[in-house]
């Protein structure tokens, strides 16, 4: 039998260079890998939330920014809208004015005083009104339109079917679609009974072709 000094333990195998003190760090380092994991996961989680958090902000931001550009748009083309507008009444106020000088025109080149430097200046005034957007309108002969035309004078003829403008008094005048002056007129309705008294003879006239086919024996059959 092997005697066993007194005093001395028997201790477990500890490899060459270590201490039995490194164990257990060994072992807190074991548990503080276990908890990394968890610790990850929950970082991971809060970069999502925060990622979600600007992807929202995002979104609205730039709904915001489309919002405003459209209300952008709509201010732009109200101020282009507001600003054809004014040129159109400026310049339709302008030419108002111009008027009695063009009815003046007009009526010397008719007496044939239009002659010289004067009709040059006629001319060239008559020119630059048309740029502007000036149009002459009314014409002898055209149906009366009230909308158009402002009868001043007013009469029957027989050679008329409808009421229809007989003689311009003085033309009217448009820029664009807006009319800034009615063309003055006279006119004339078809006179009384005229229409009845025509429709009877288109009737017997009729009535007289009828009566000369039955006469010839009727349309030849083929």
């Amino acid at each position: 039998m092997t005697e066993e000094t007194p005093g001395f333990e028997e201790k477990p195998d500890v490899p060459s260079g270590a201490t039995p003190d490194d164990a257990e760090p060994k072992a807190a380092a074991s548990s503080e890998e276990t908890a990394a994991p968890a610790g990850d996961a929950n970082e991971t989680a809060g970069l999502v939330a925060q990622l979600d958090q600007s992807r929202k902000a995002l979104d609205e931001r730039t709904a915001d920014l489309q919002r405003l550009q459209a209300e952008f748009q709509n201010y732009r083309r109200r101020v282009e809208r507001d600003r054809i507008a004014v040129k159109e009444i400026a310049v339709a106020n302008l030419l108002t004015e111009l008027l009695p000088v063009l009815d003046d025109i007009g009526r010397a080149r008719e007496h044939g005083e239009l002659v010289g430097g004067f009709k040059s200046v006629a001319e060239s005034l008559e020119t630059v009104a048309a740029k502007m957007g000036l149009q002459q309108f009314g014409k002898e002969g055209e149906p009366f339109d009230p909308t158009i035309h402002e009868a001043l004078m007013h009469s029957y003829a027989p050679d008329v079917t409808e009421t229809t403008c007989v003689a311009i008094l003085q033309p009217g005048y448009r820029i664009g679609e807006r009319t800034i002056r009615p063309a003055r007129v006279a006119v004339a309705e078809p006179q009384p009974g005229a229409q009845t008294v025509k429709a009877e003879e288109q009737q017997g006239e009729a009535a007289a072709e009828d009566s000369a086919t039955k006469d010839n024996g009727g349309p030849e059959e083929g």
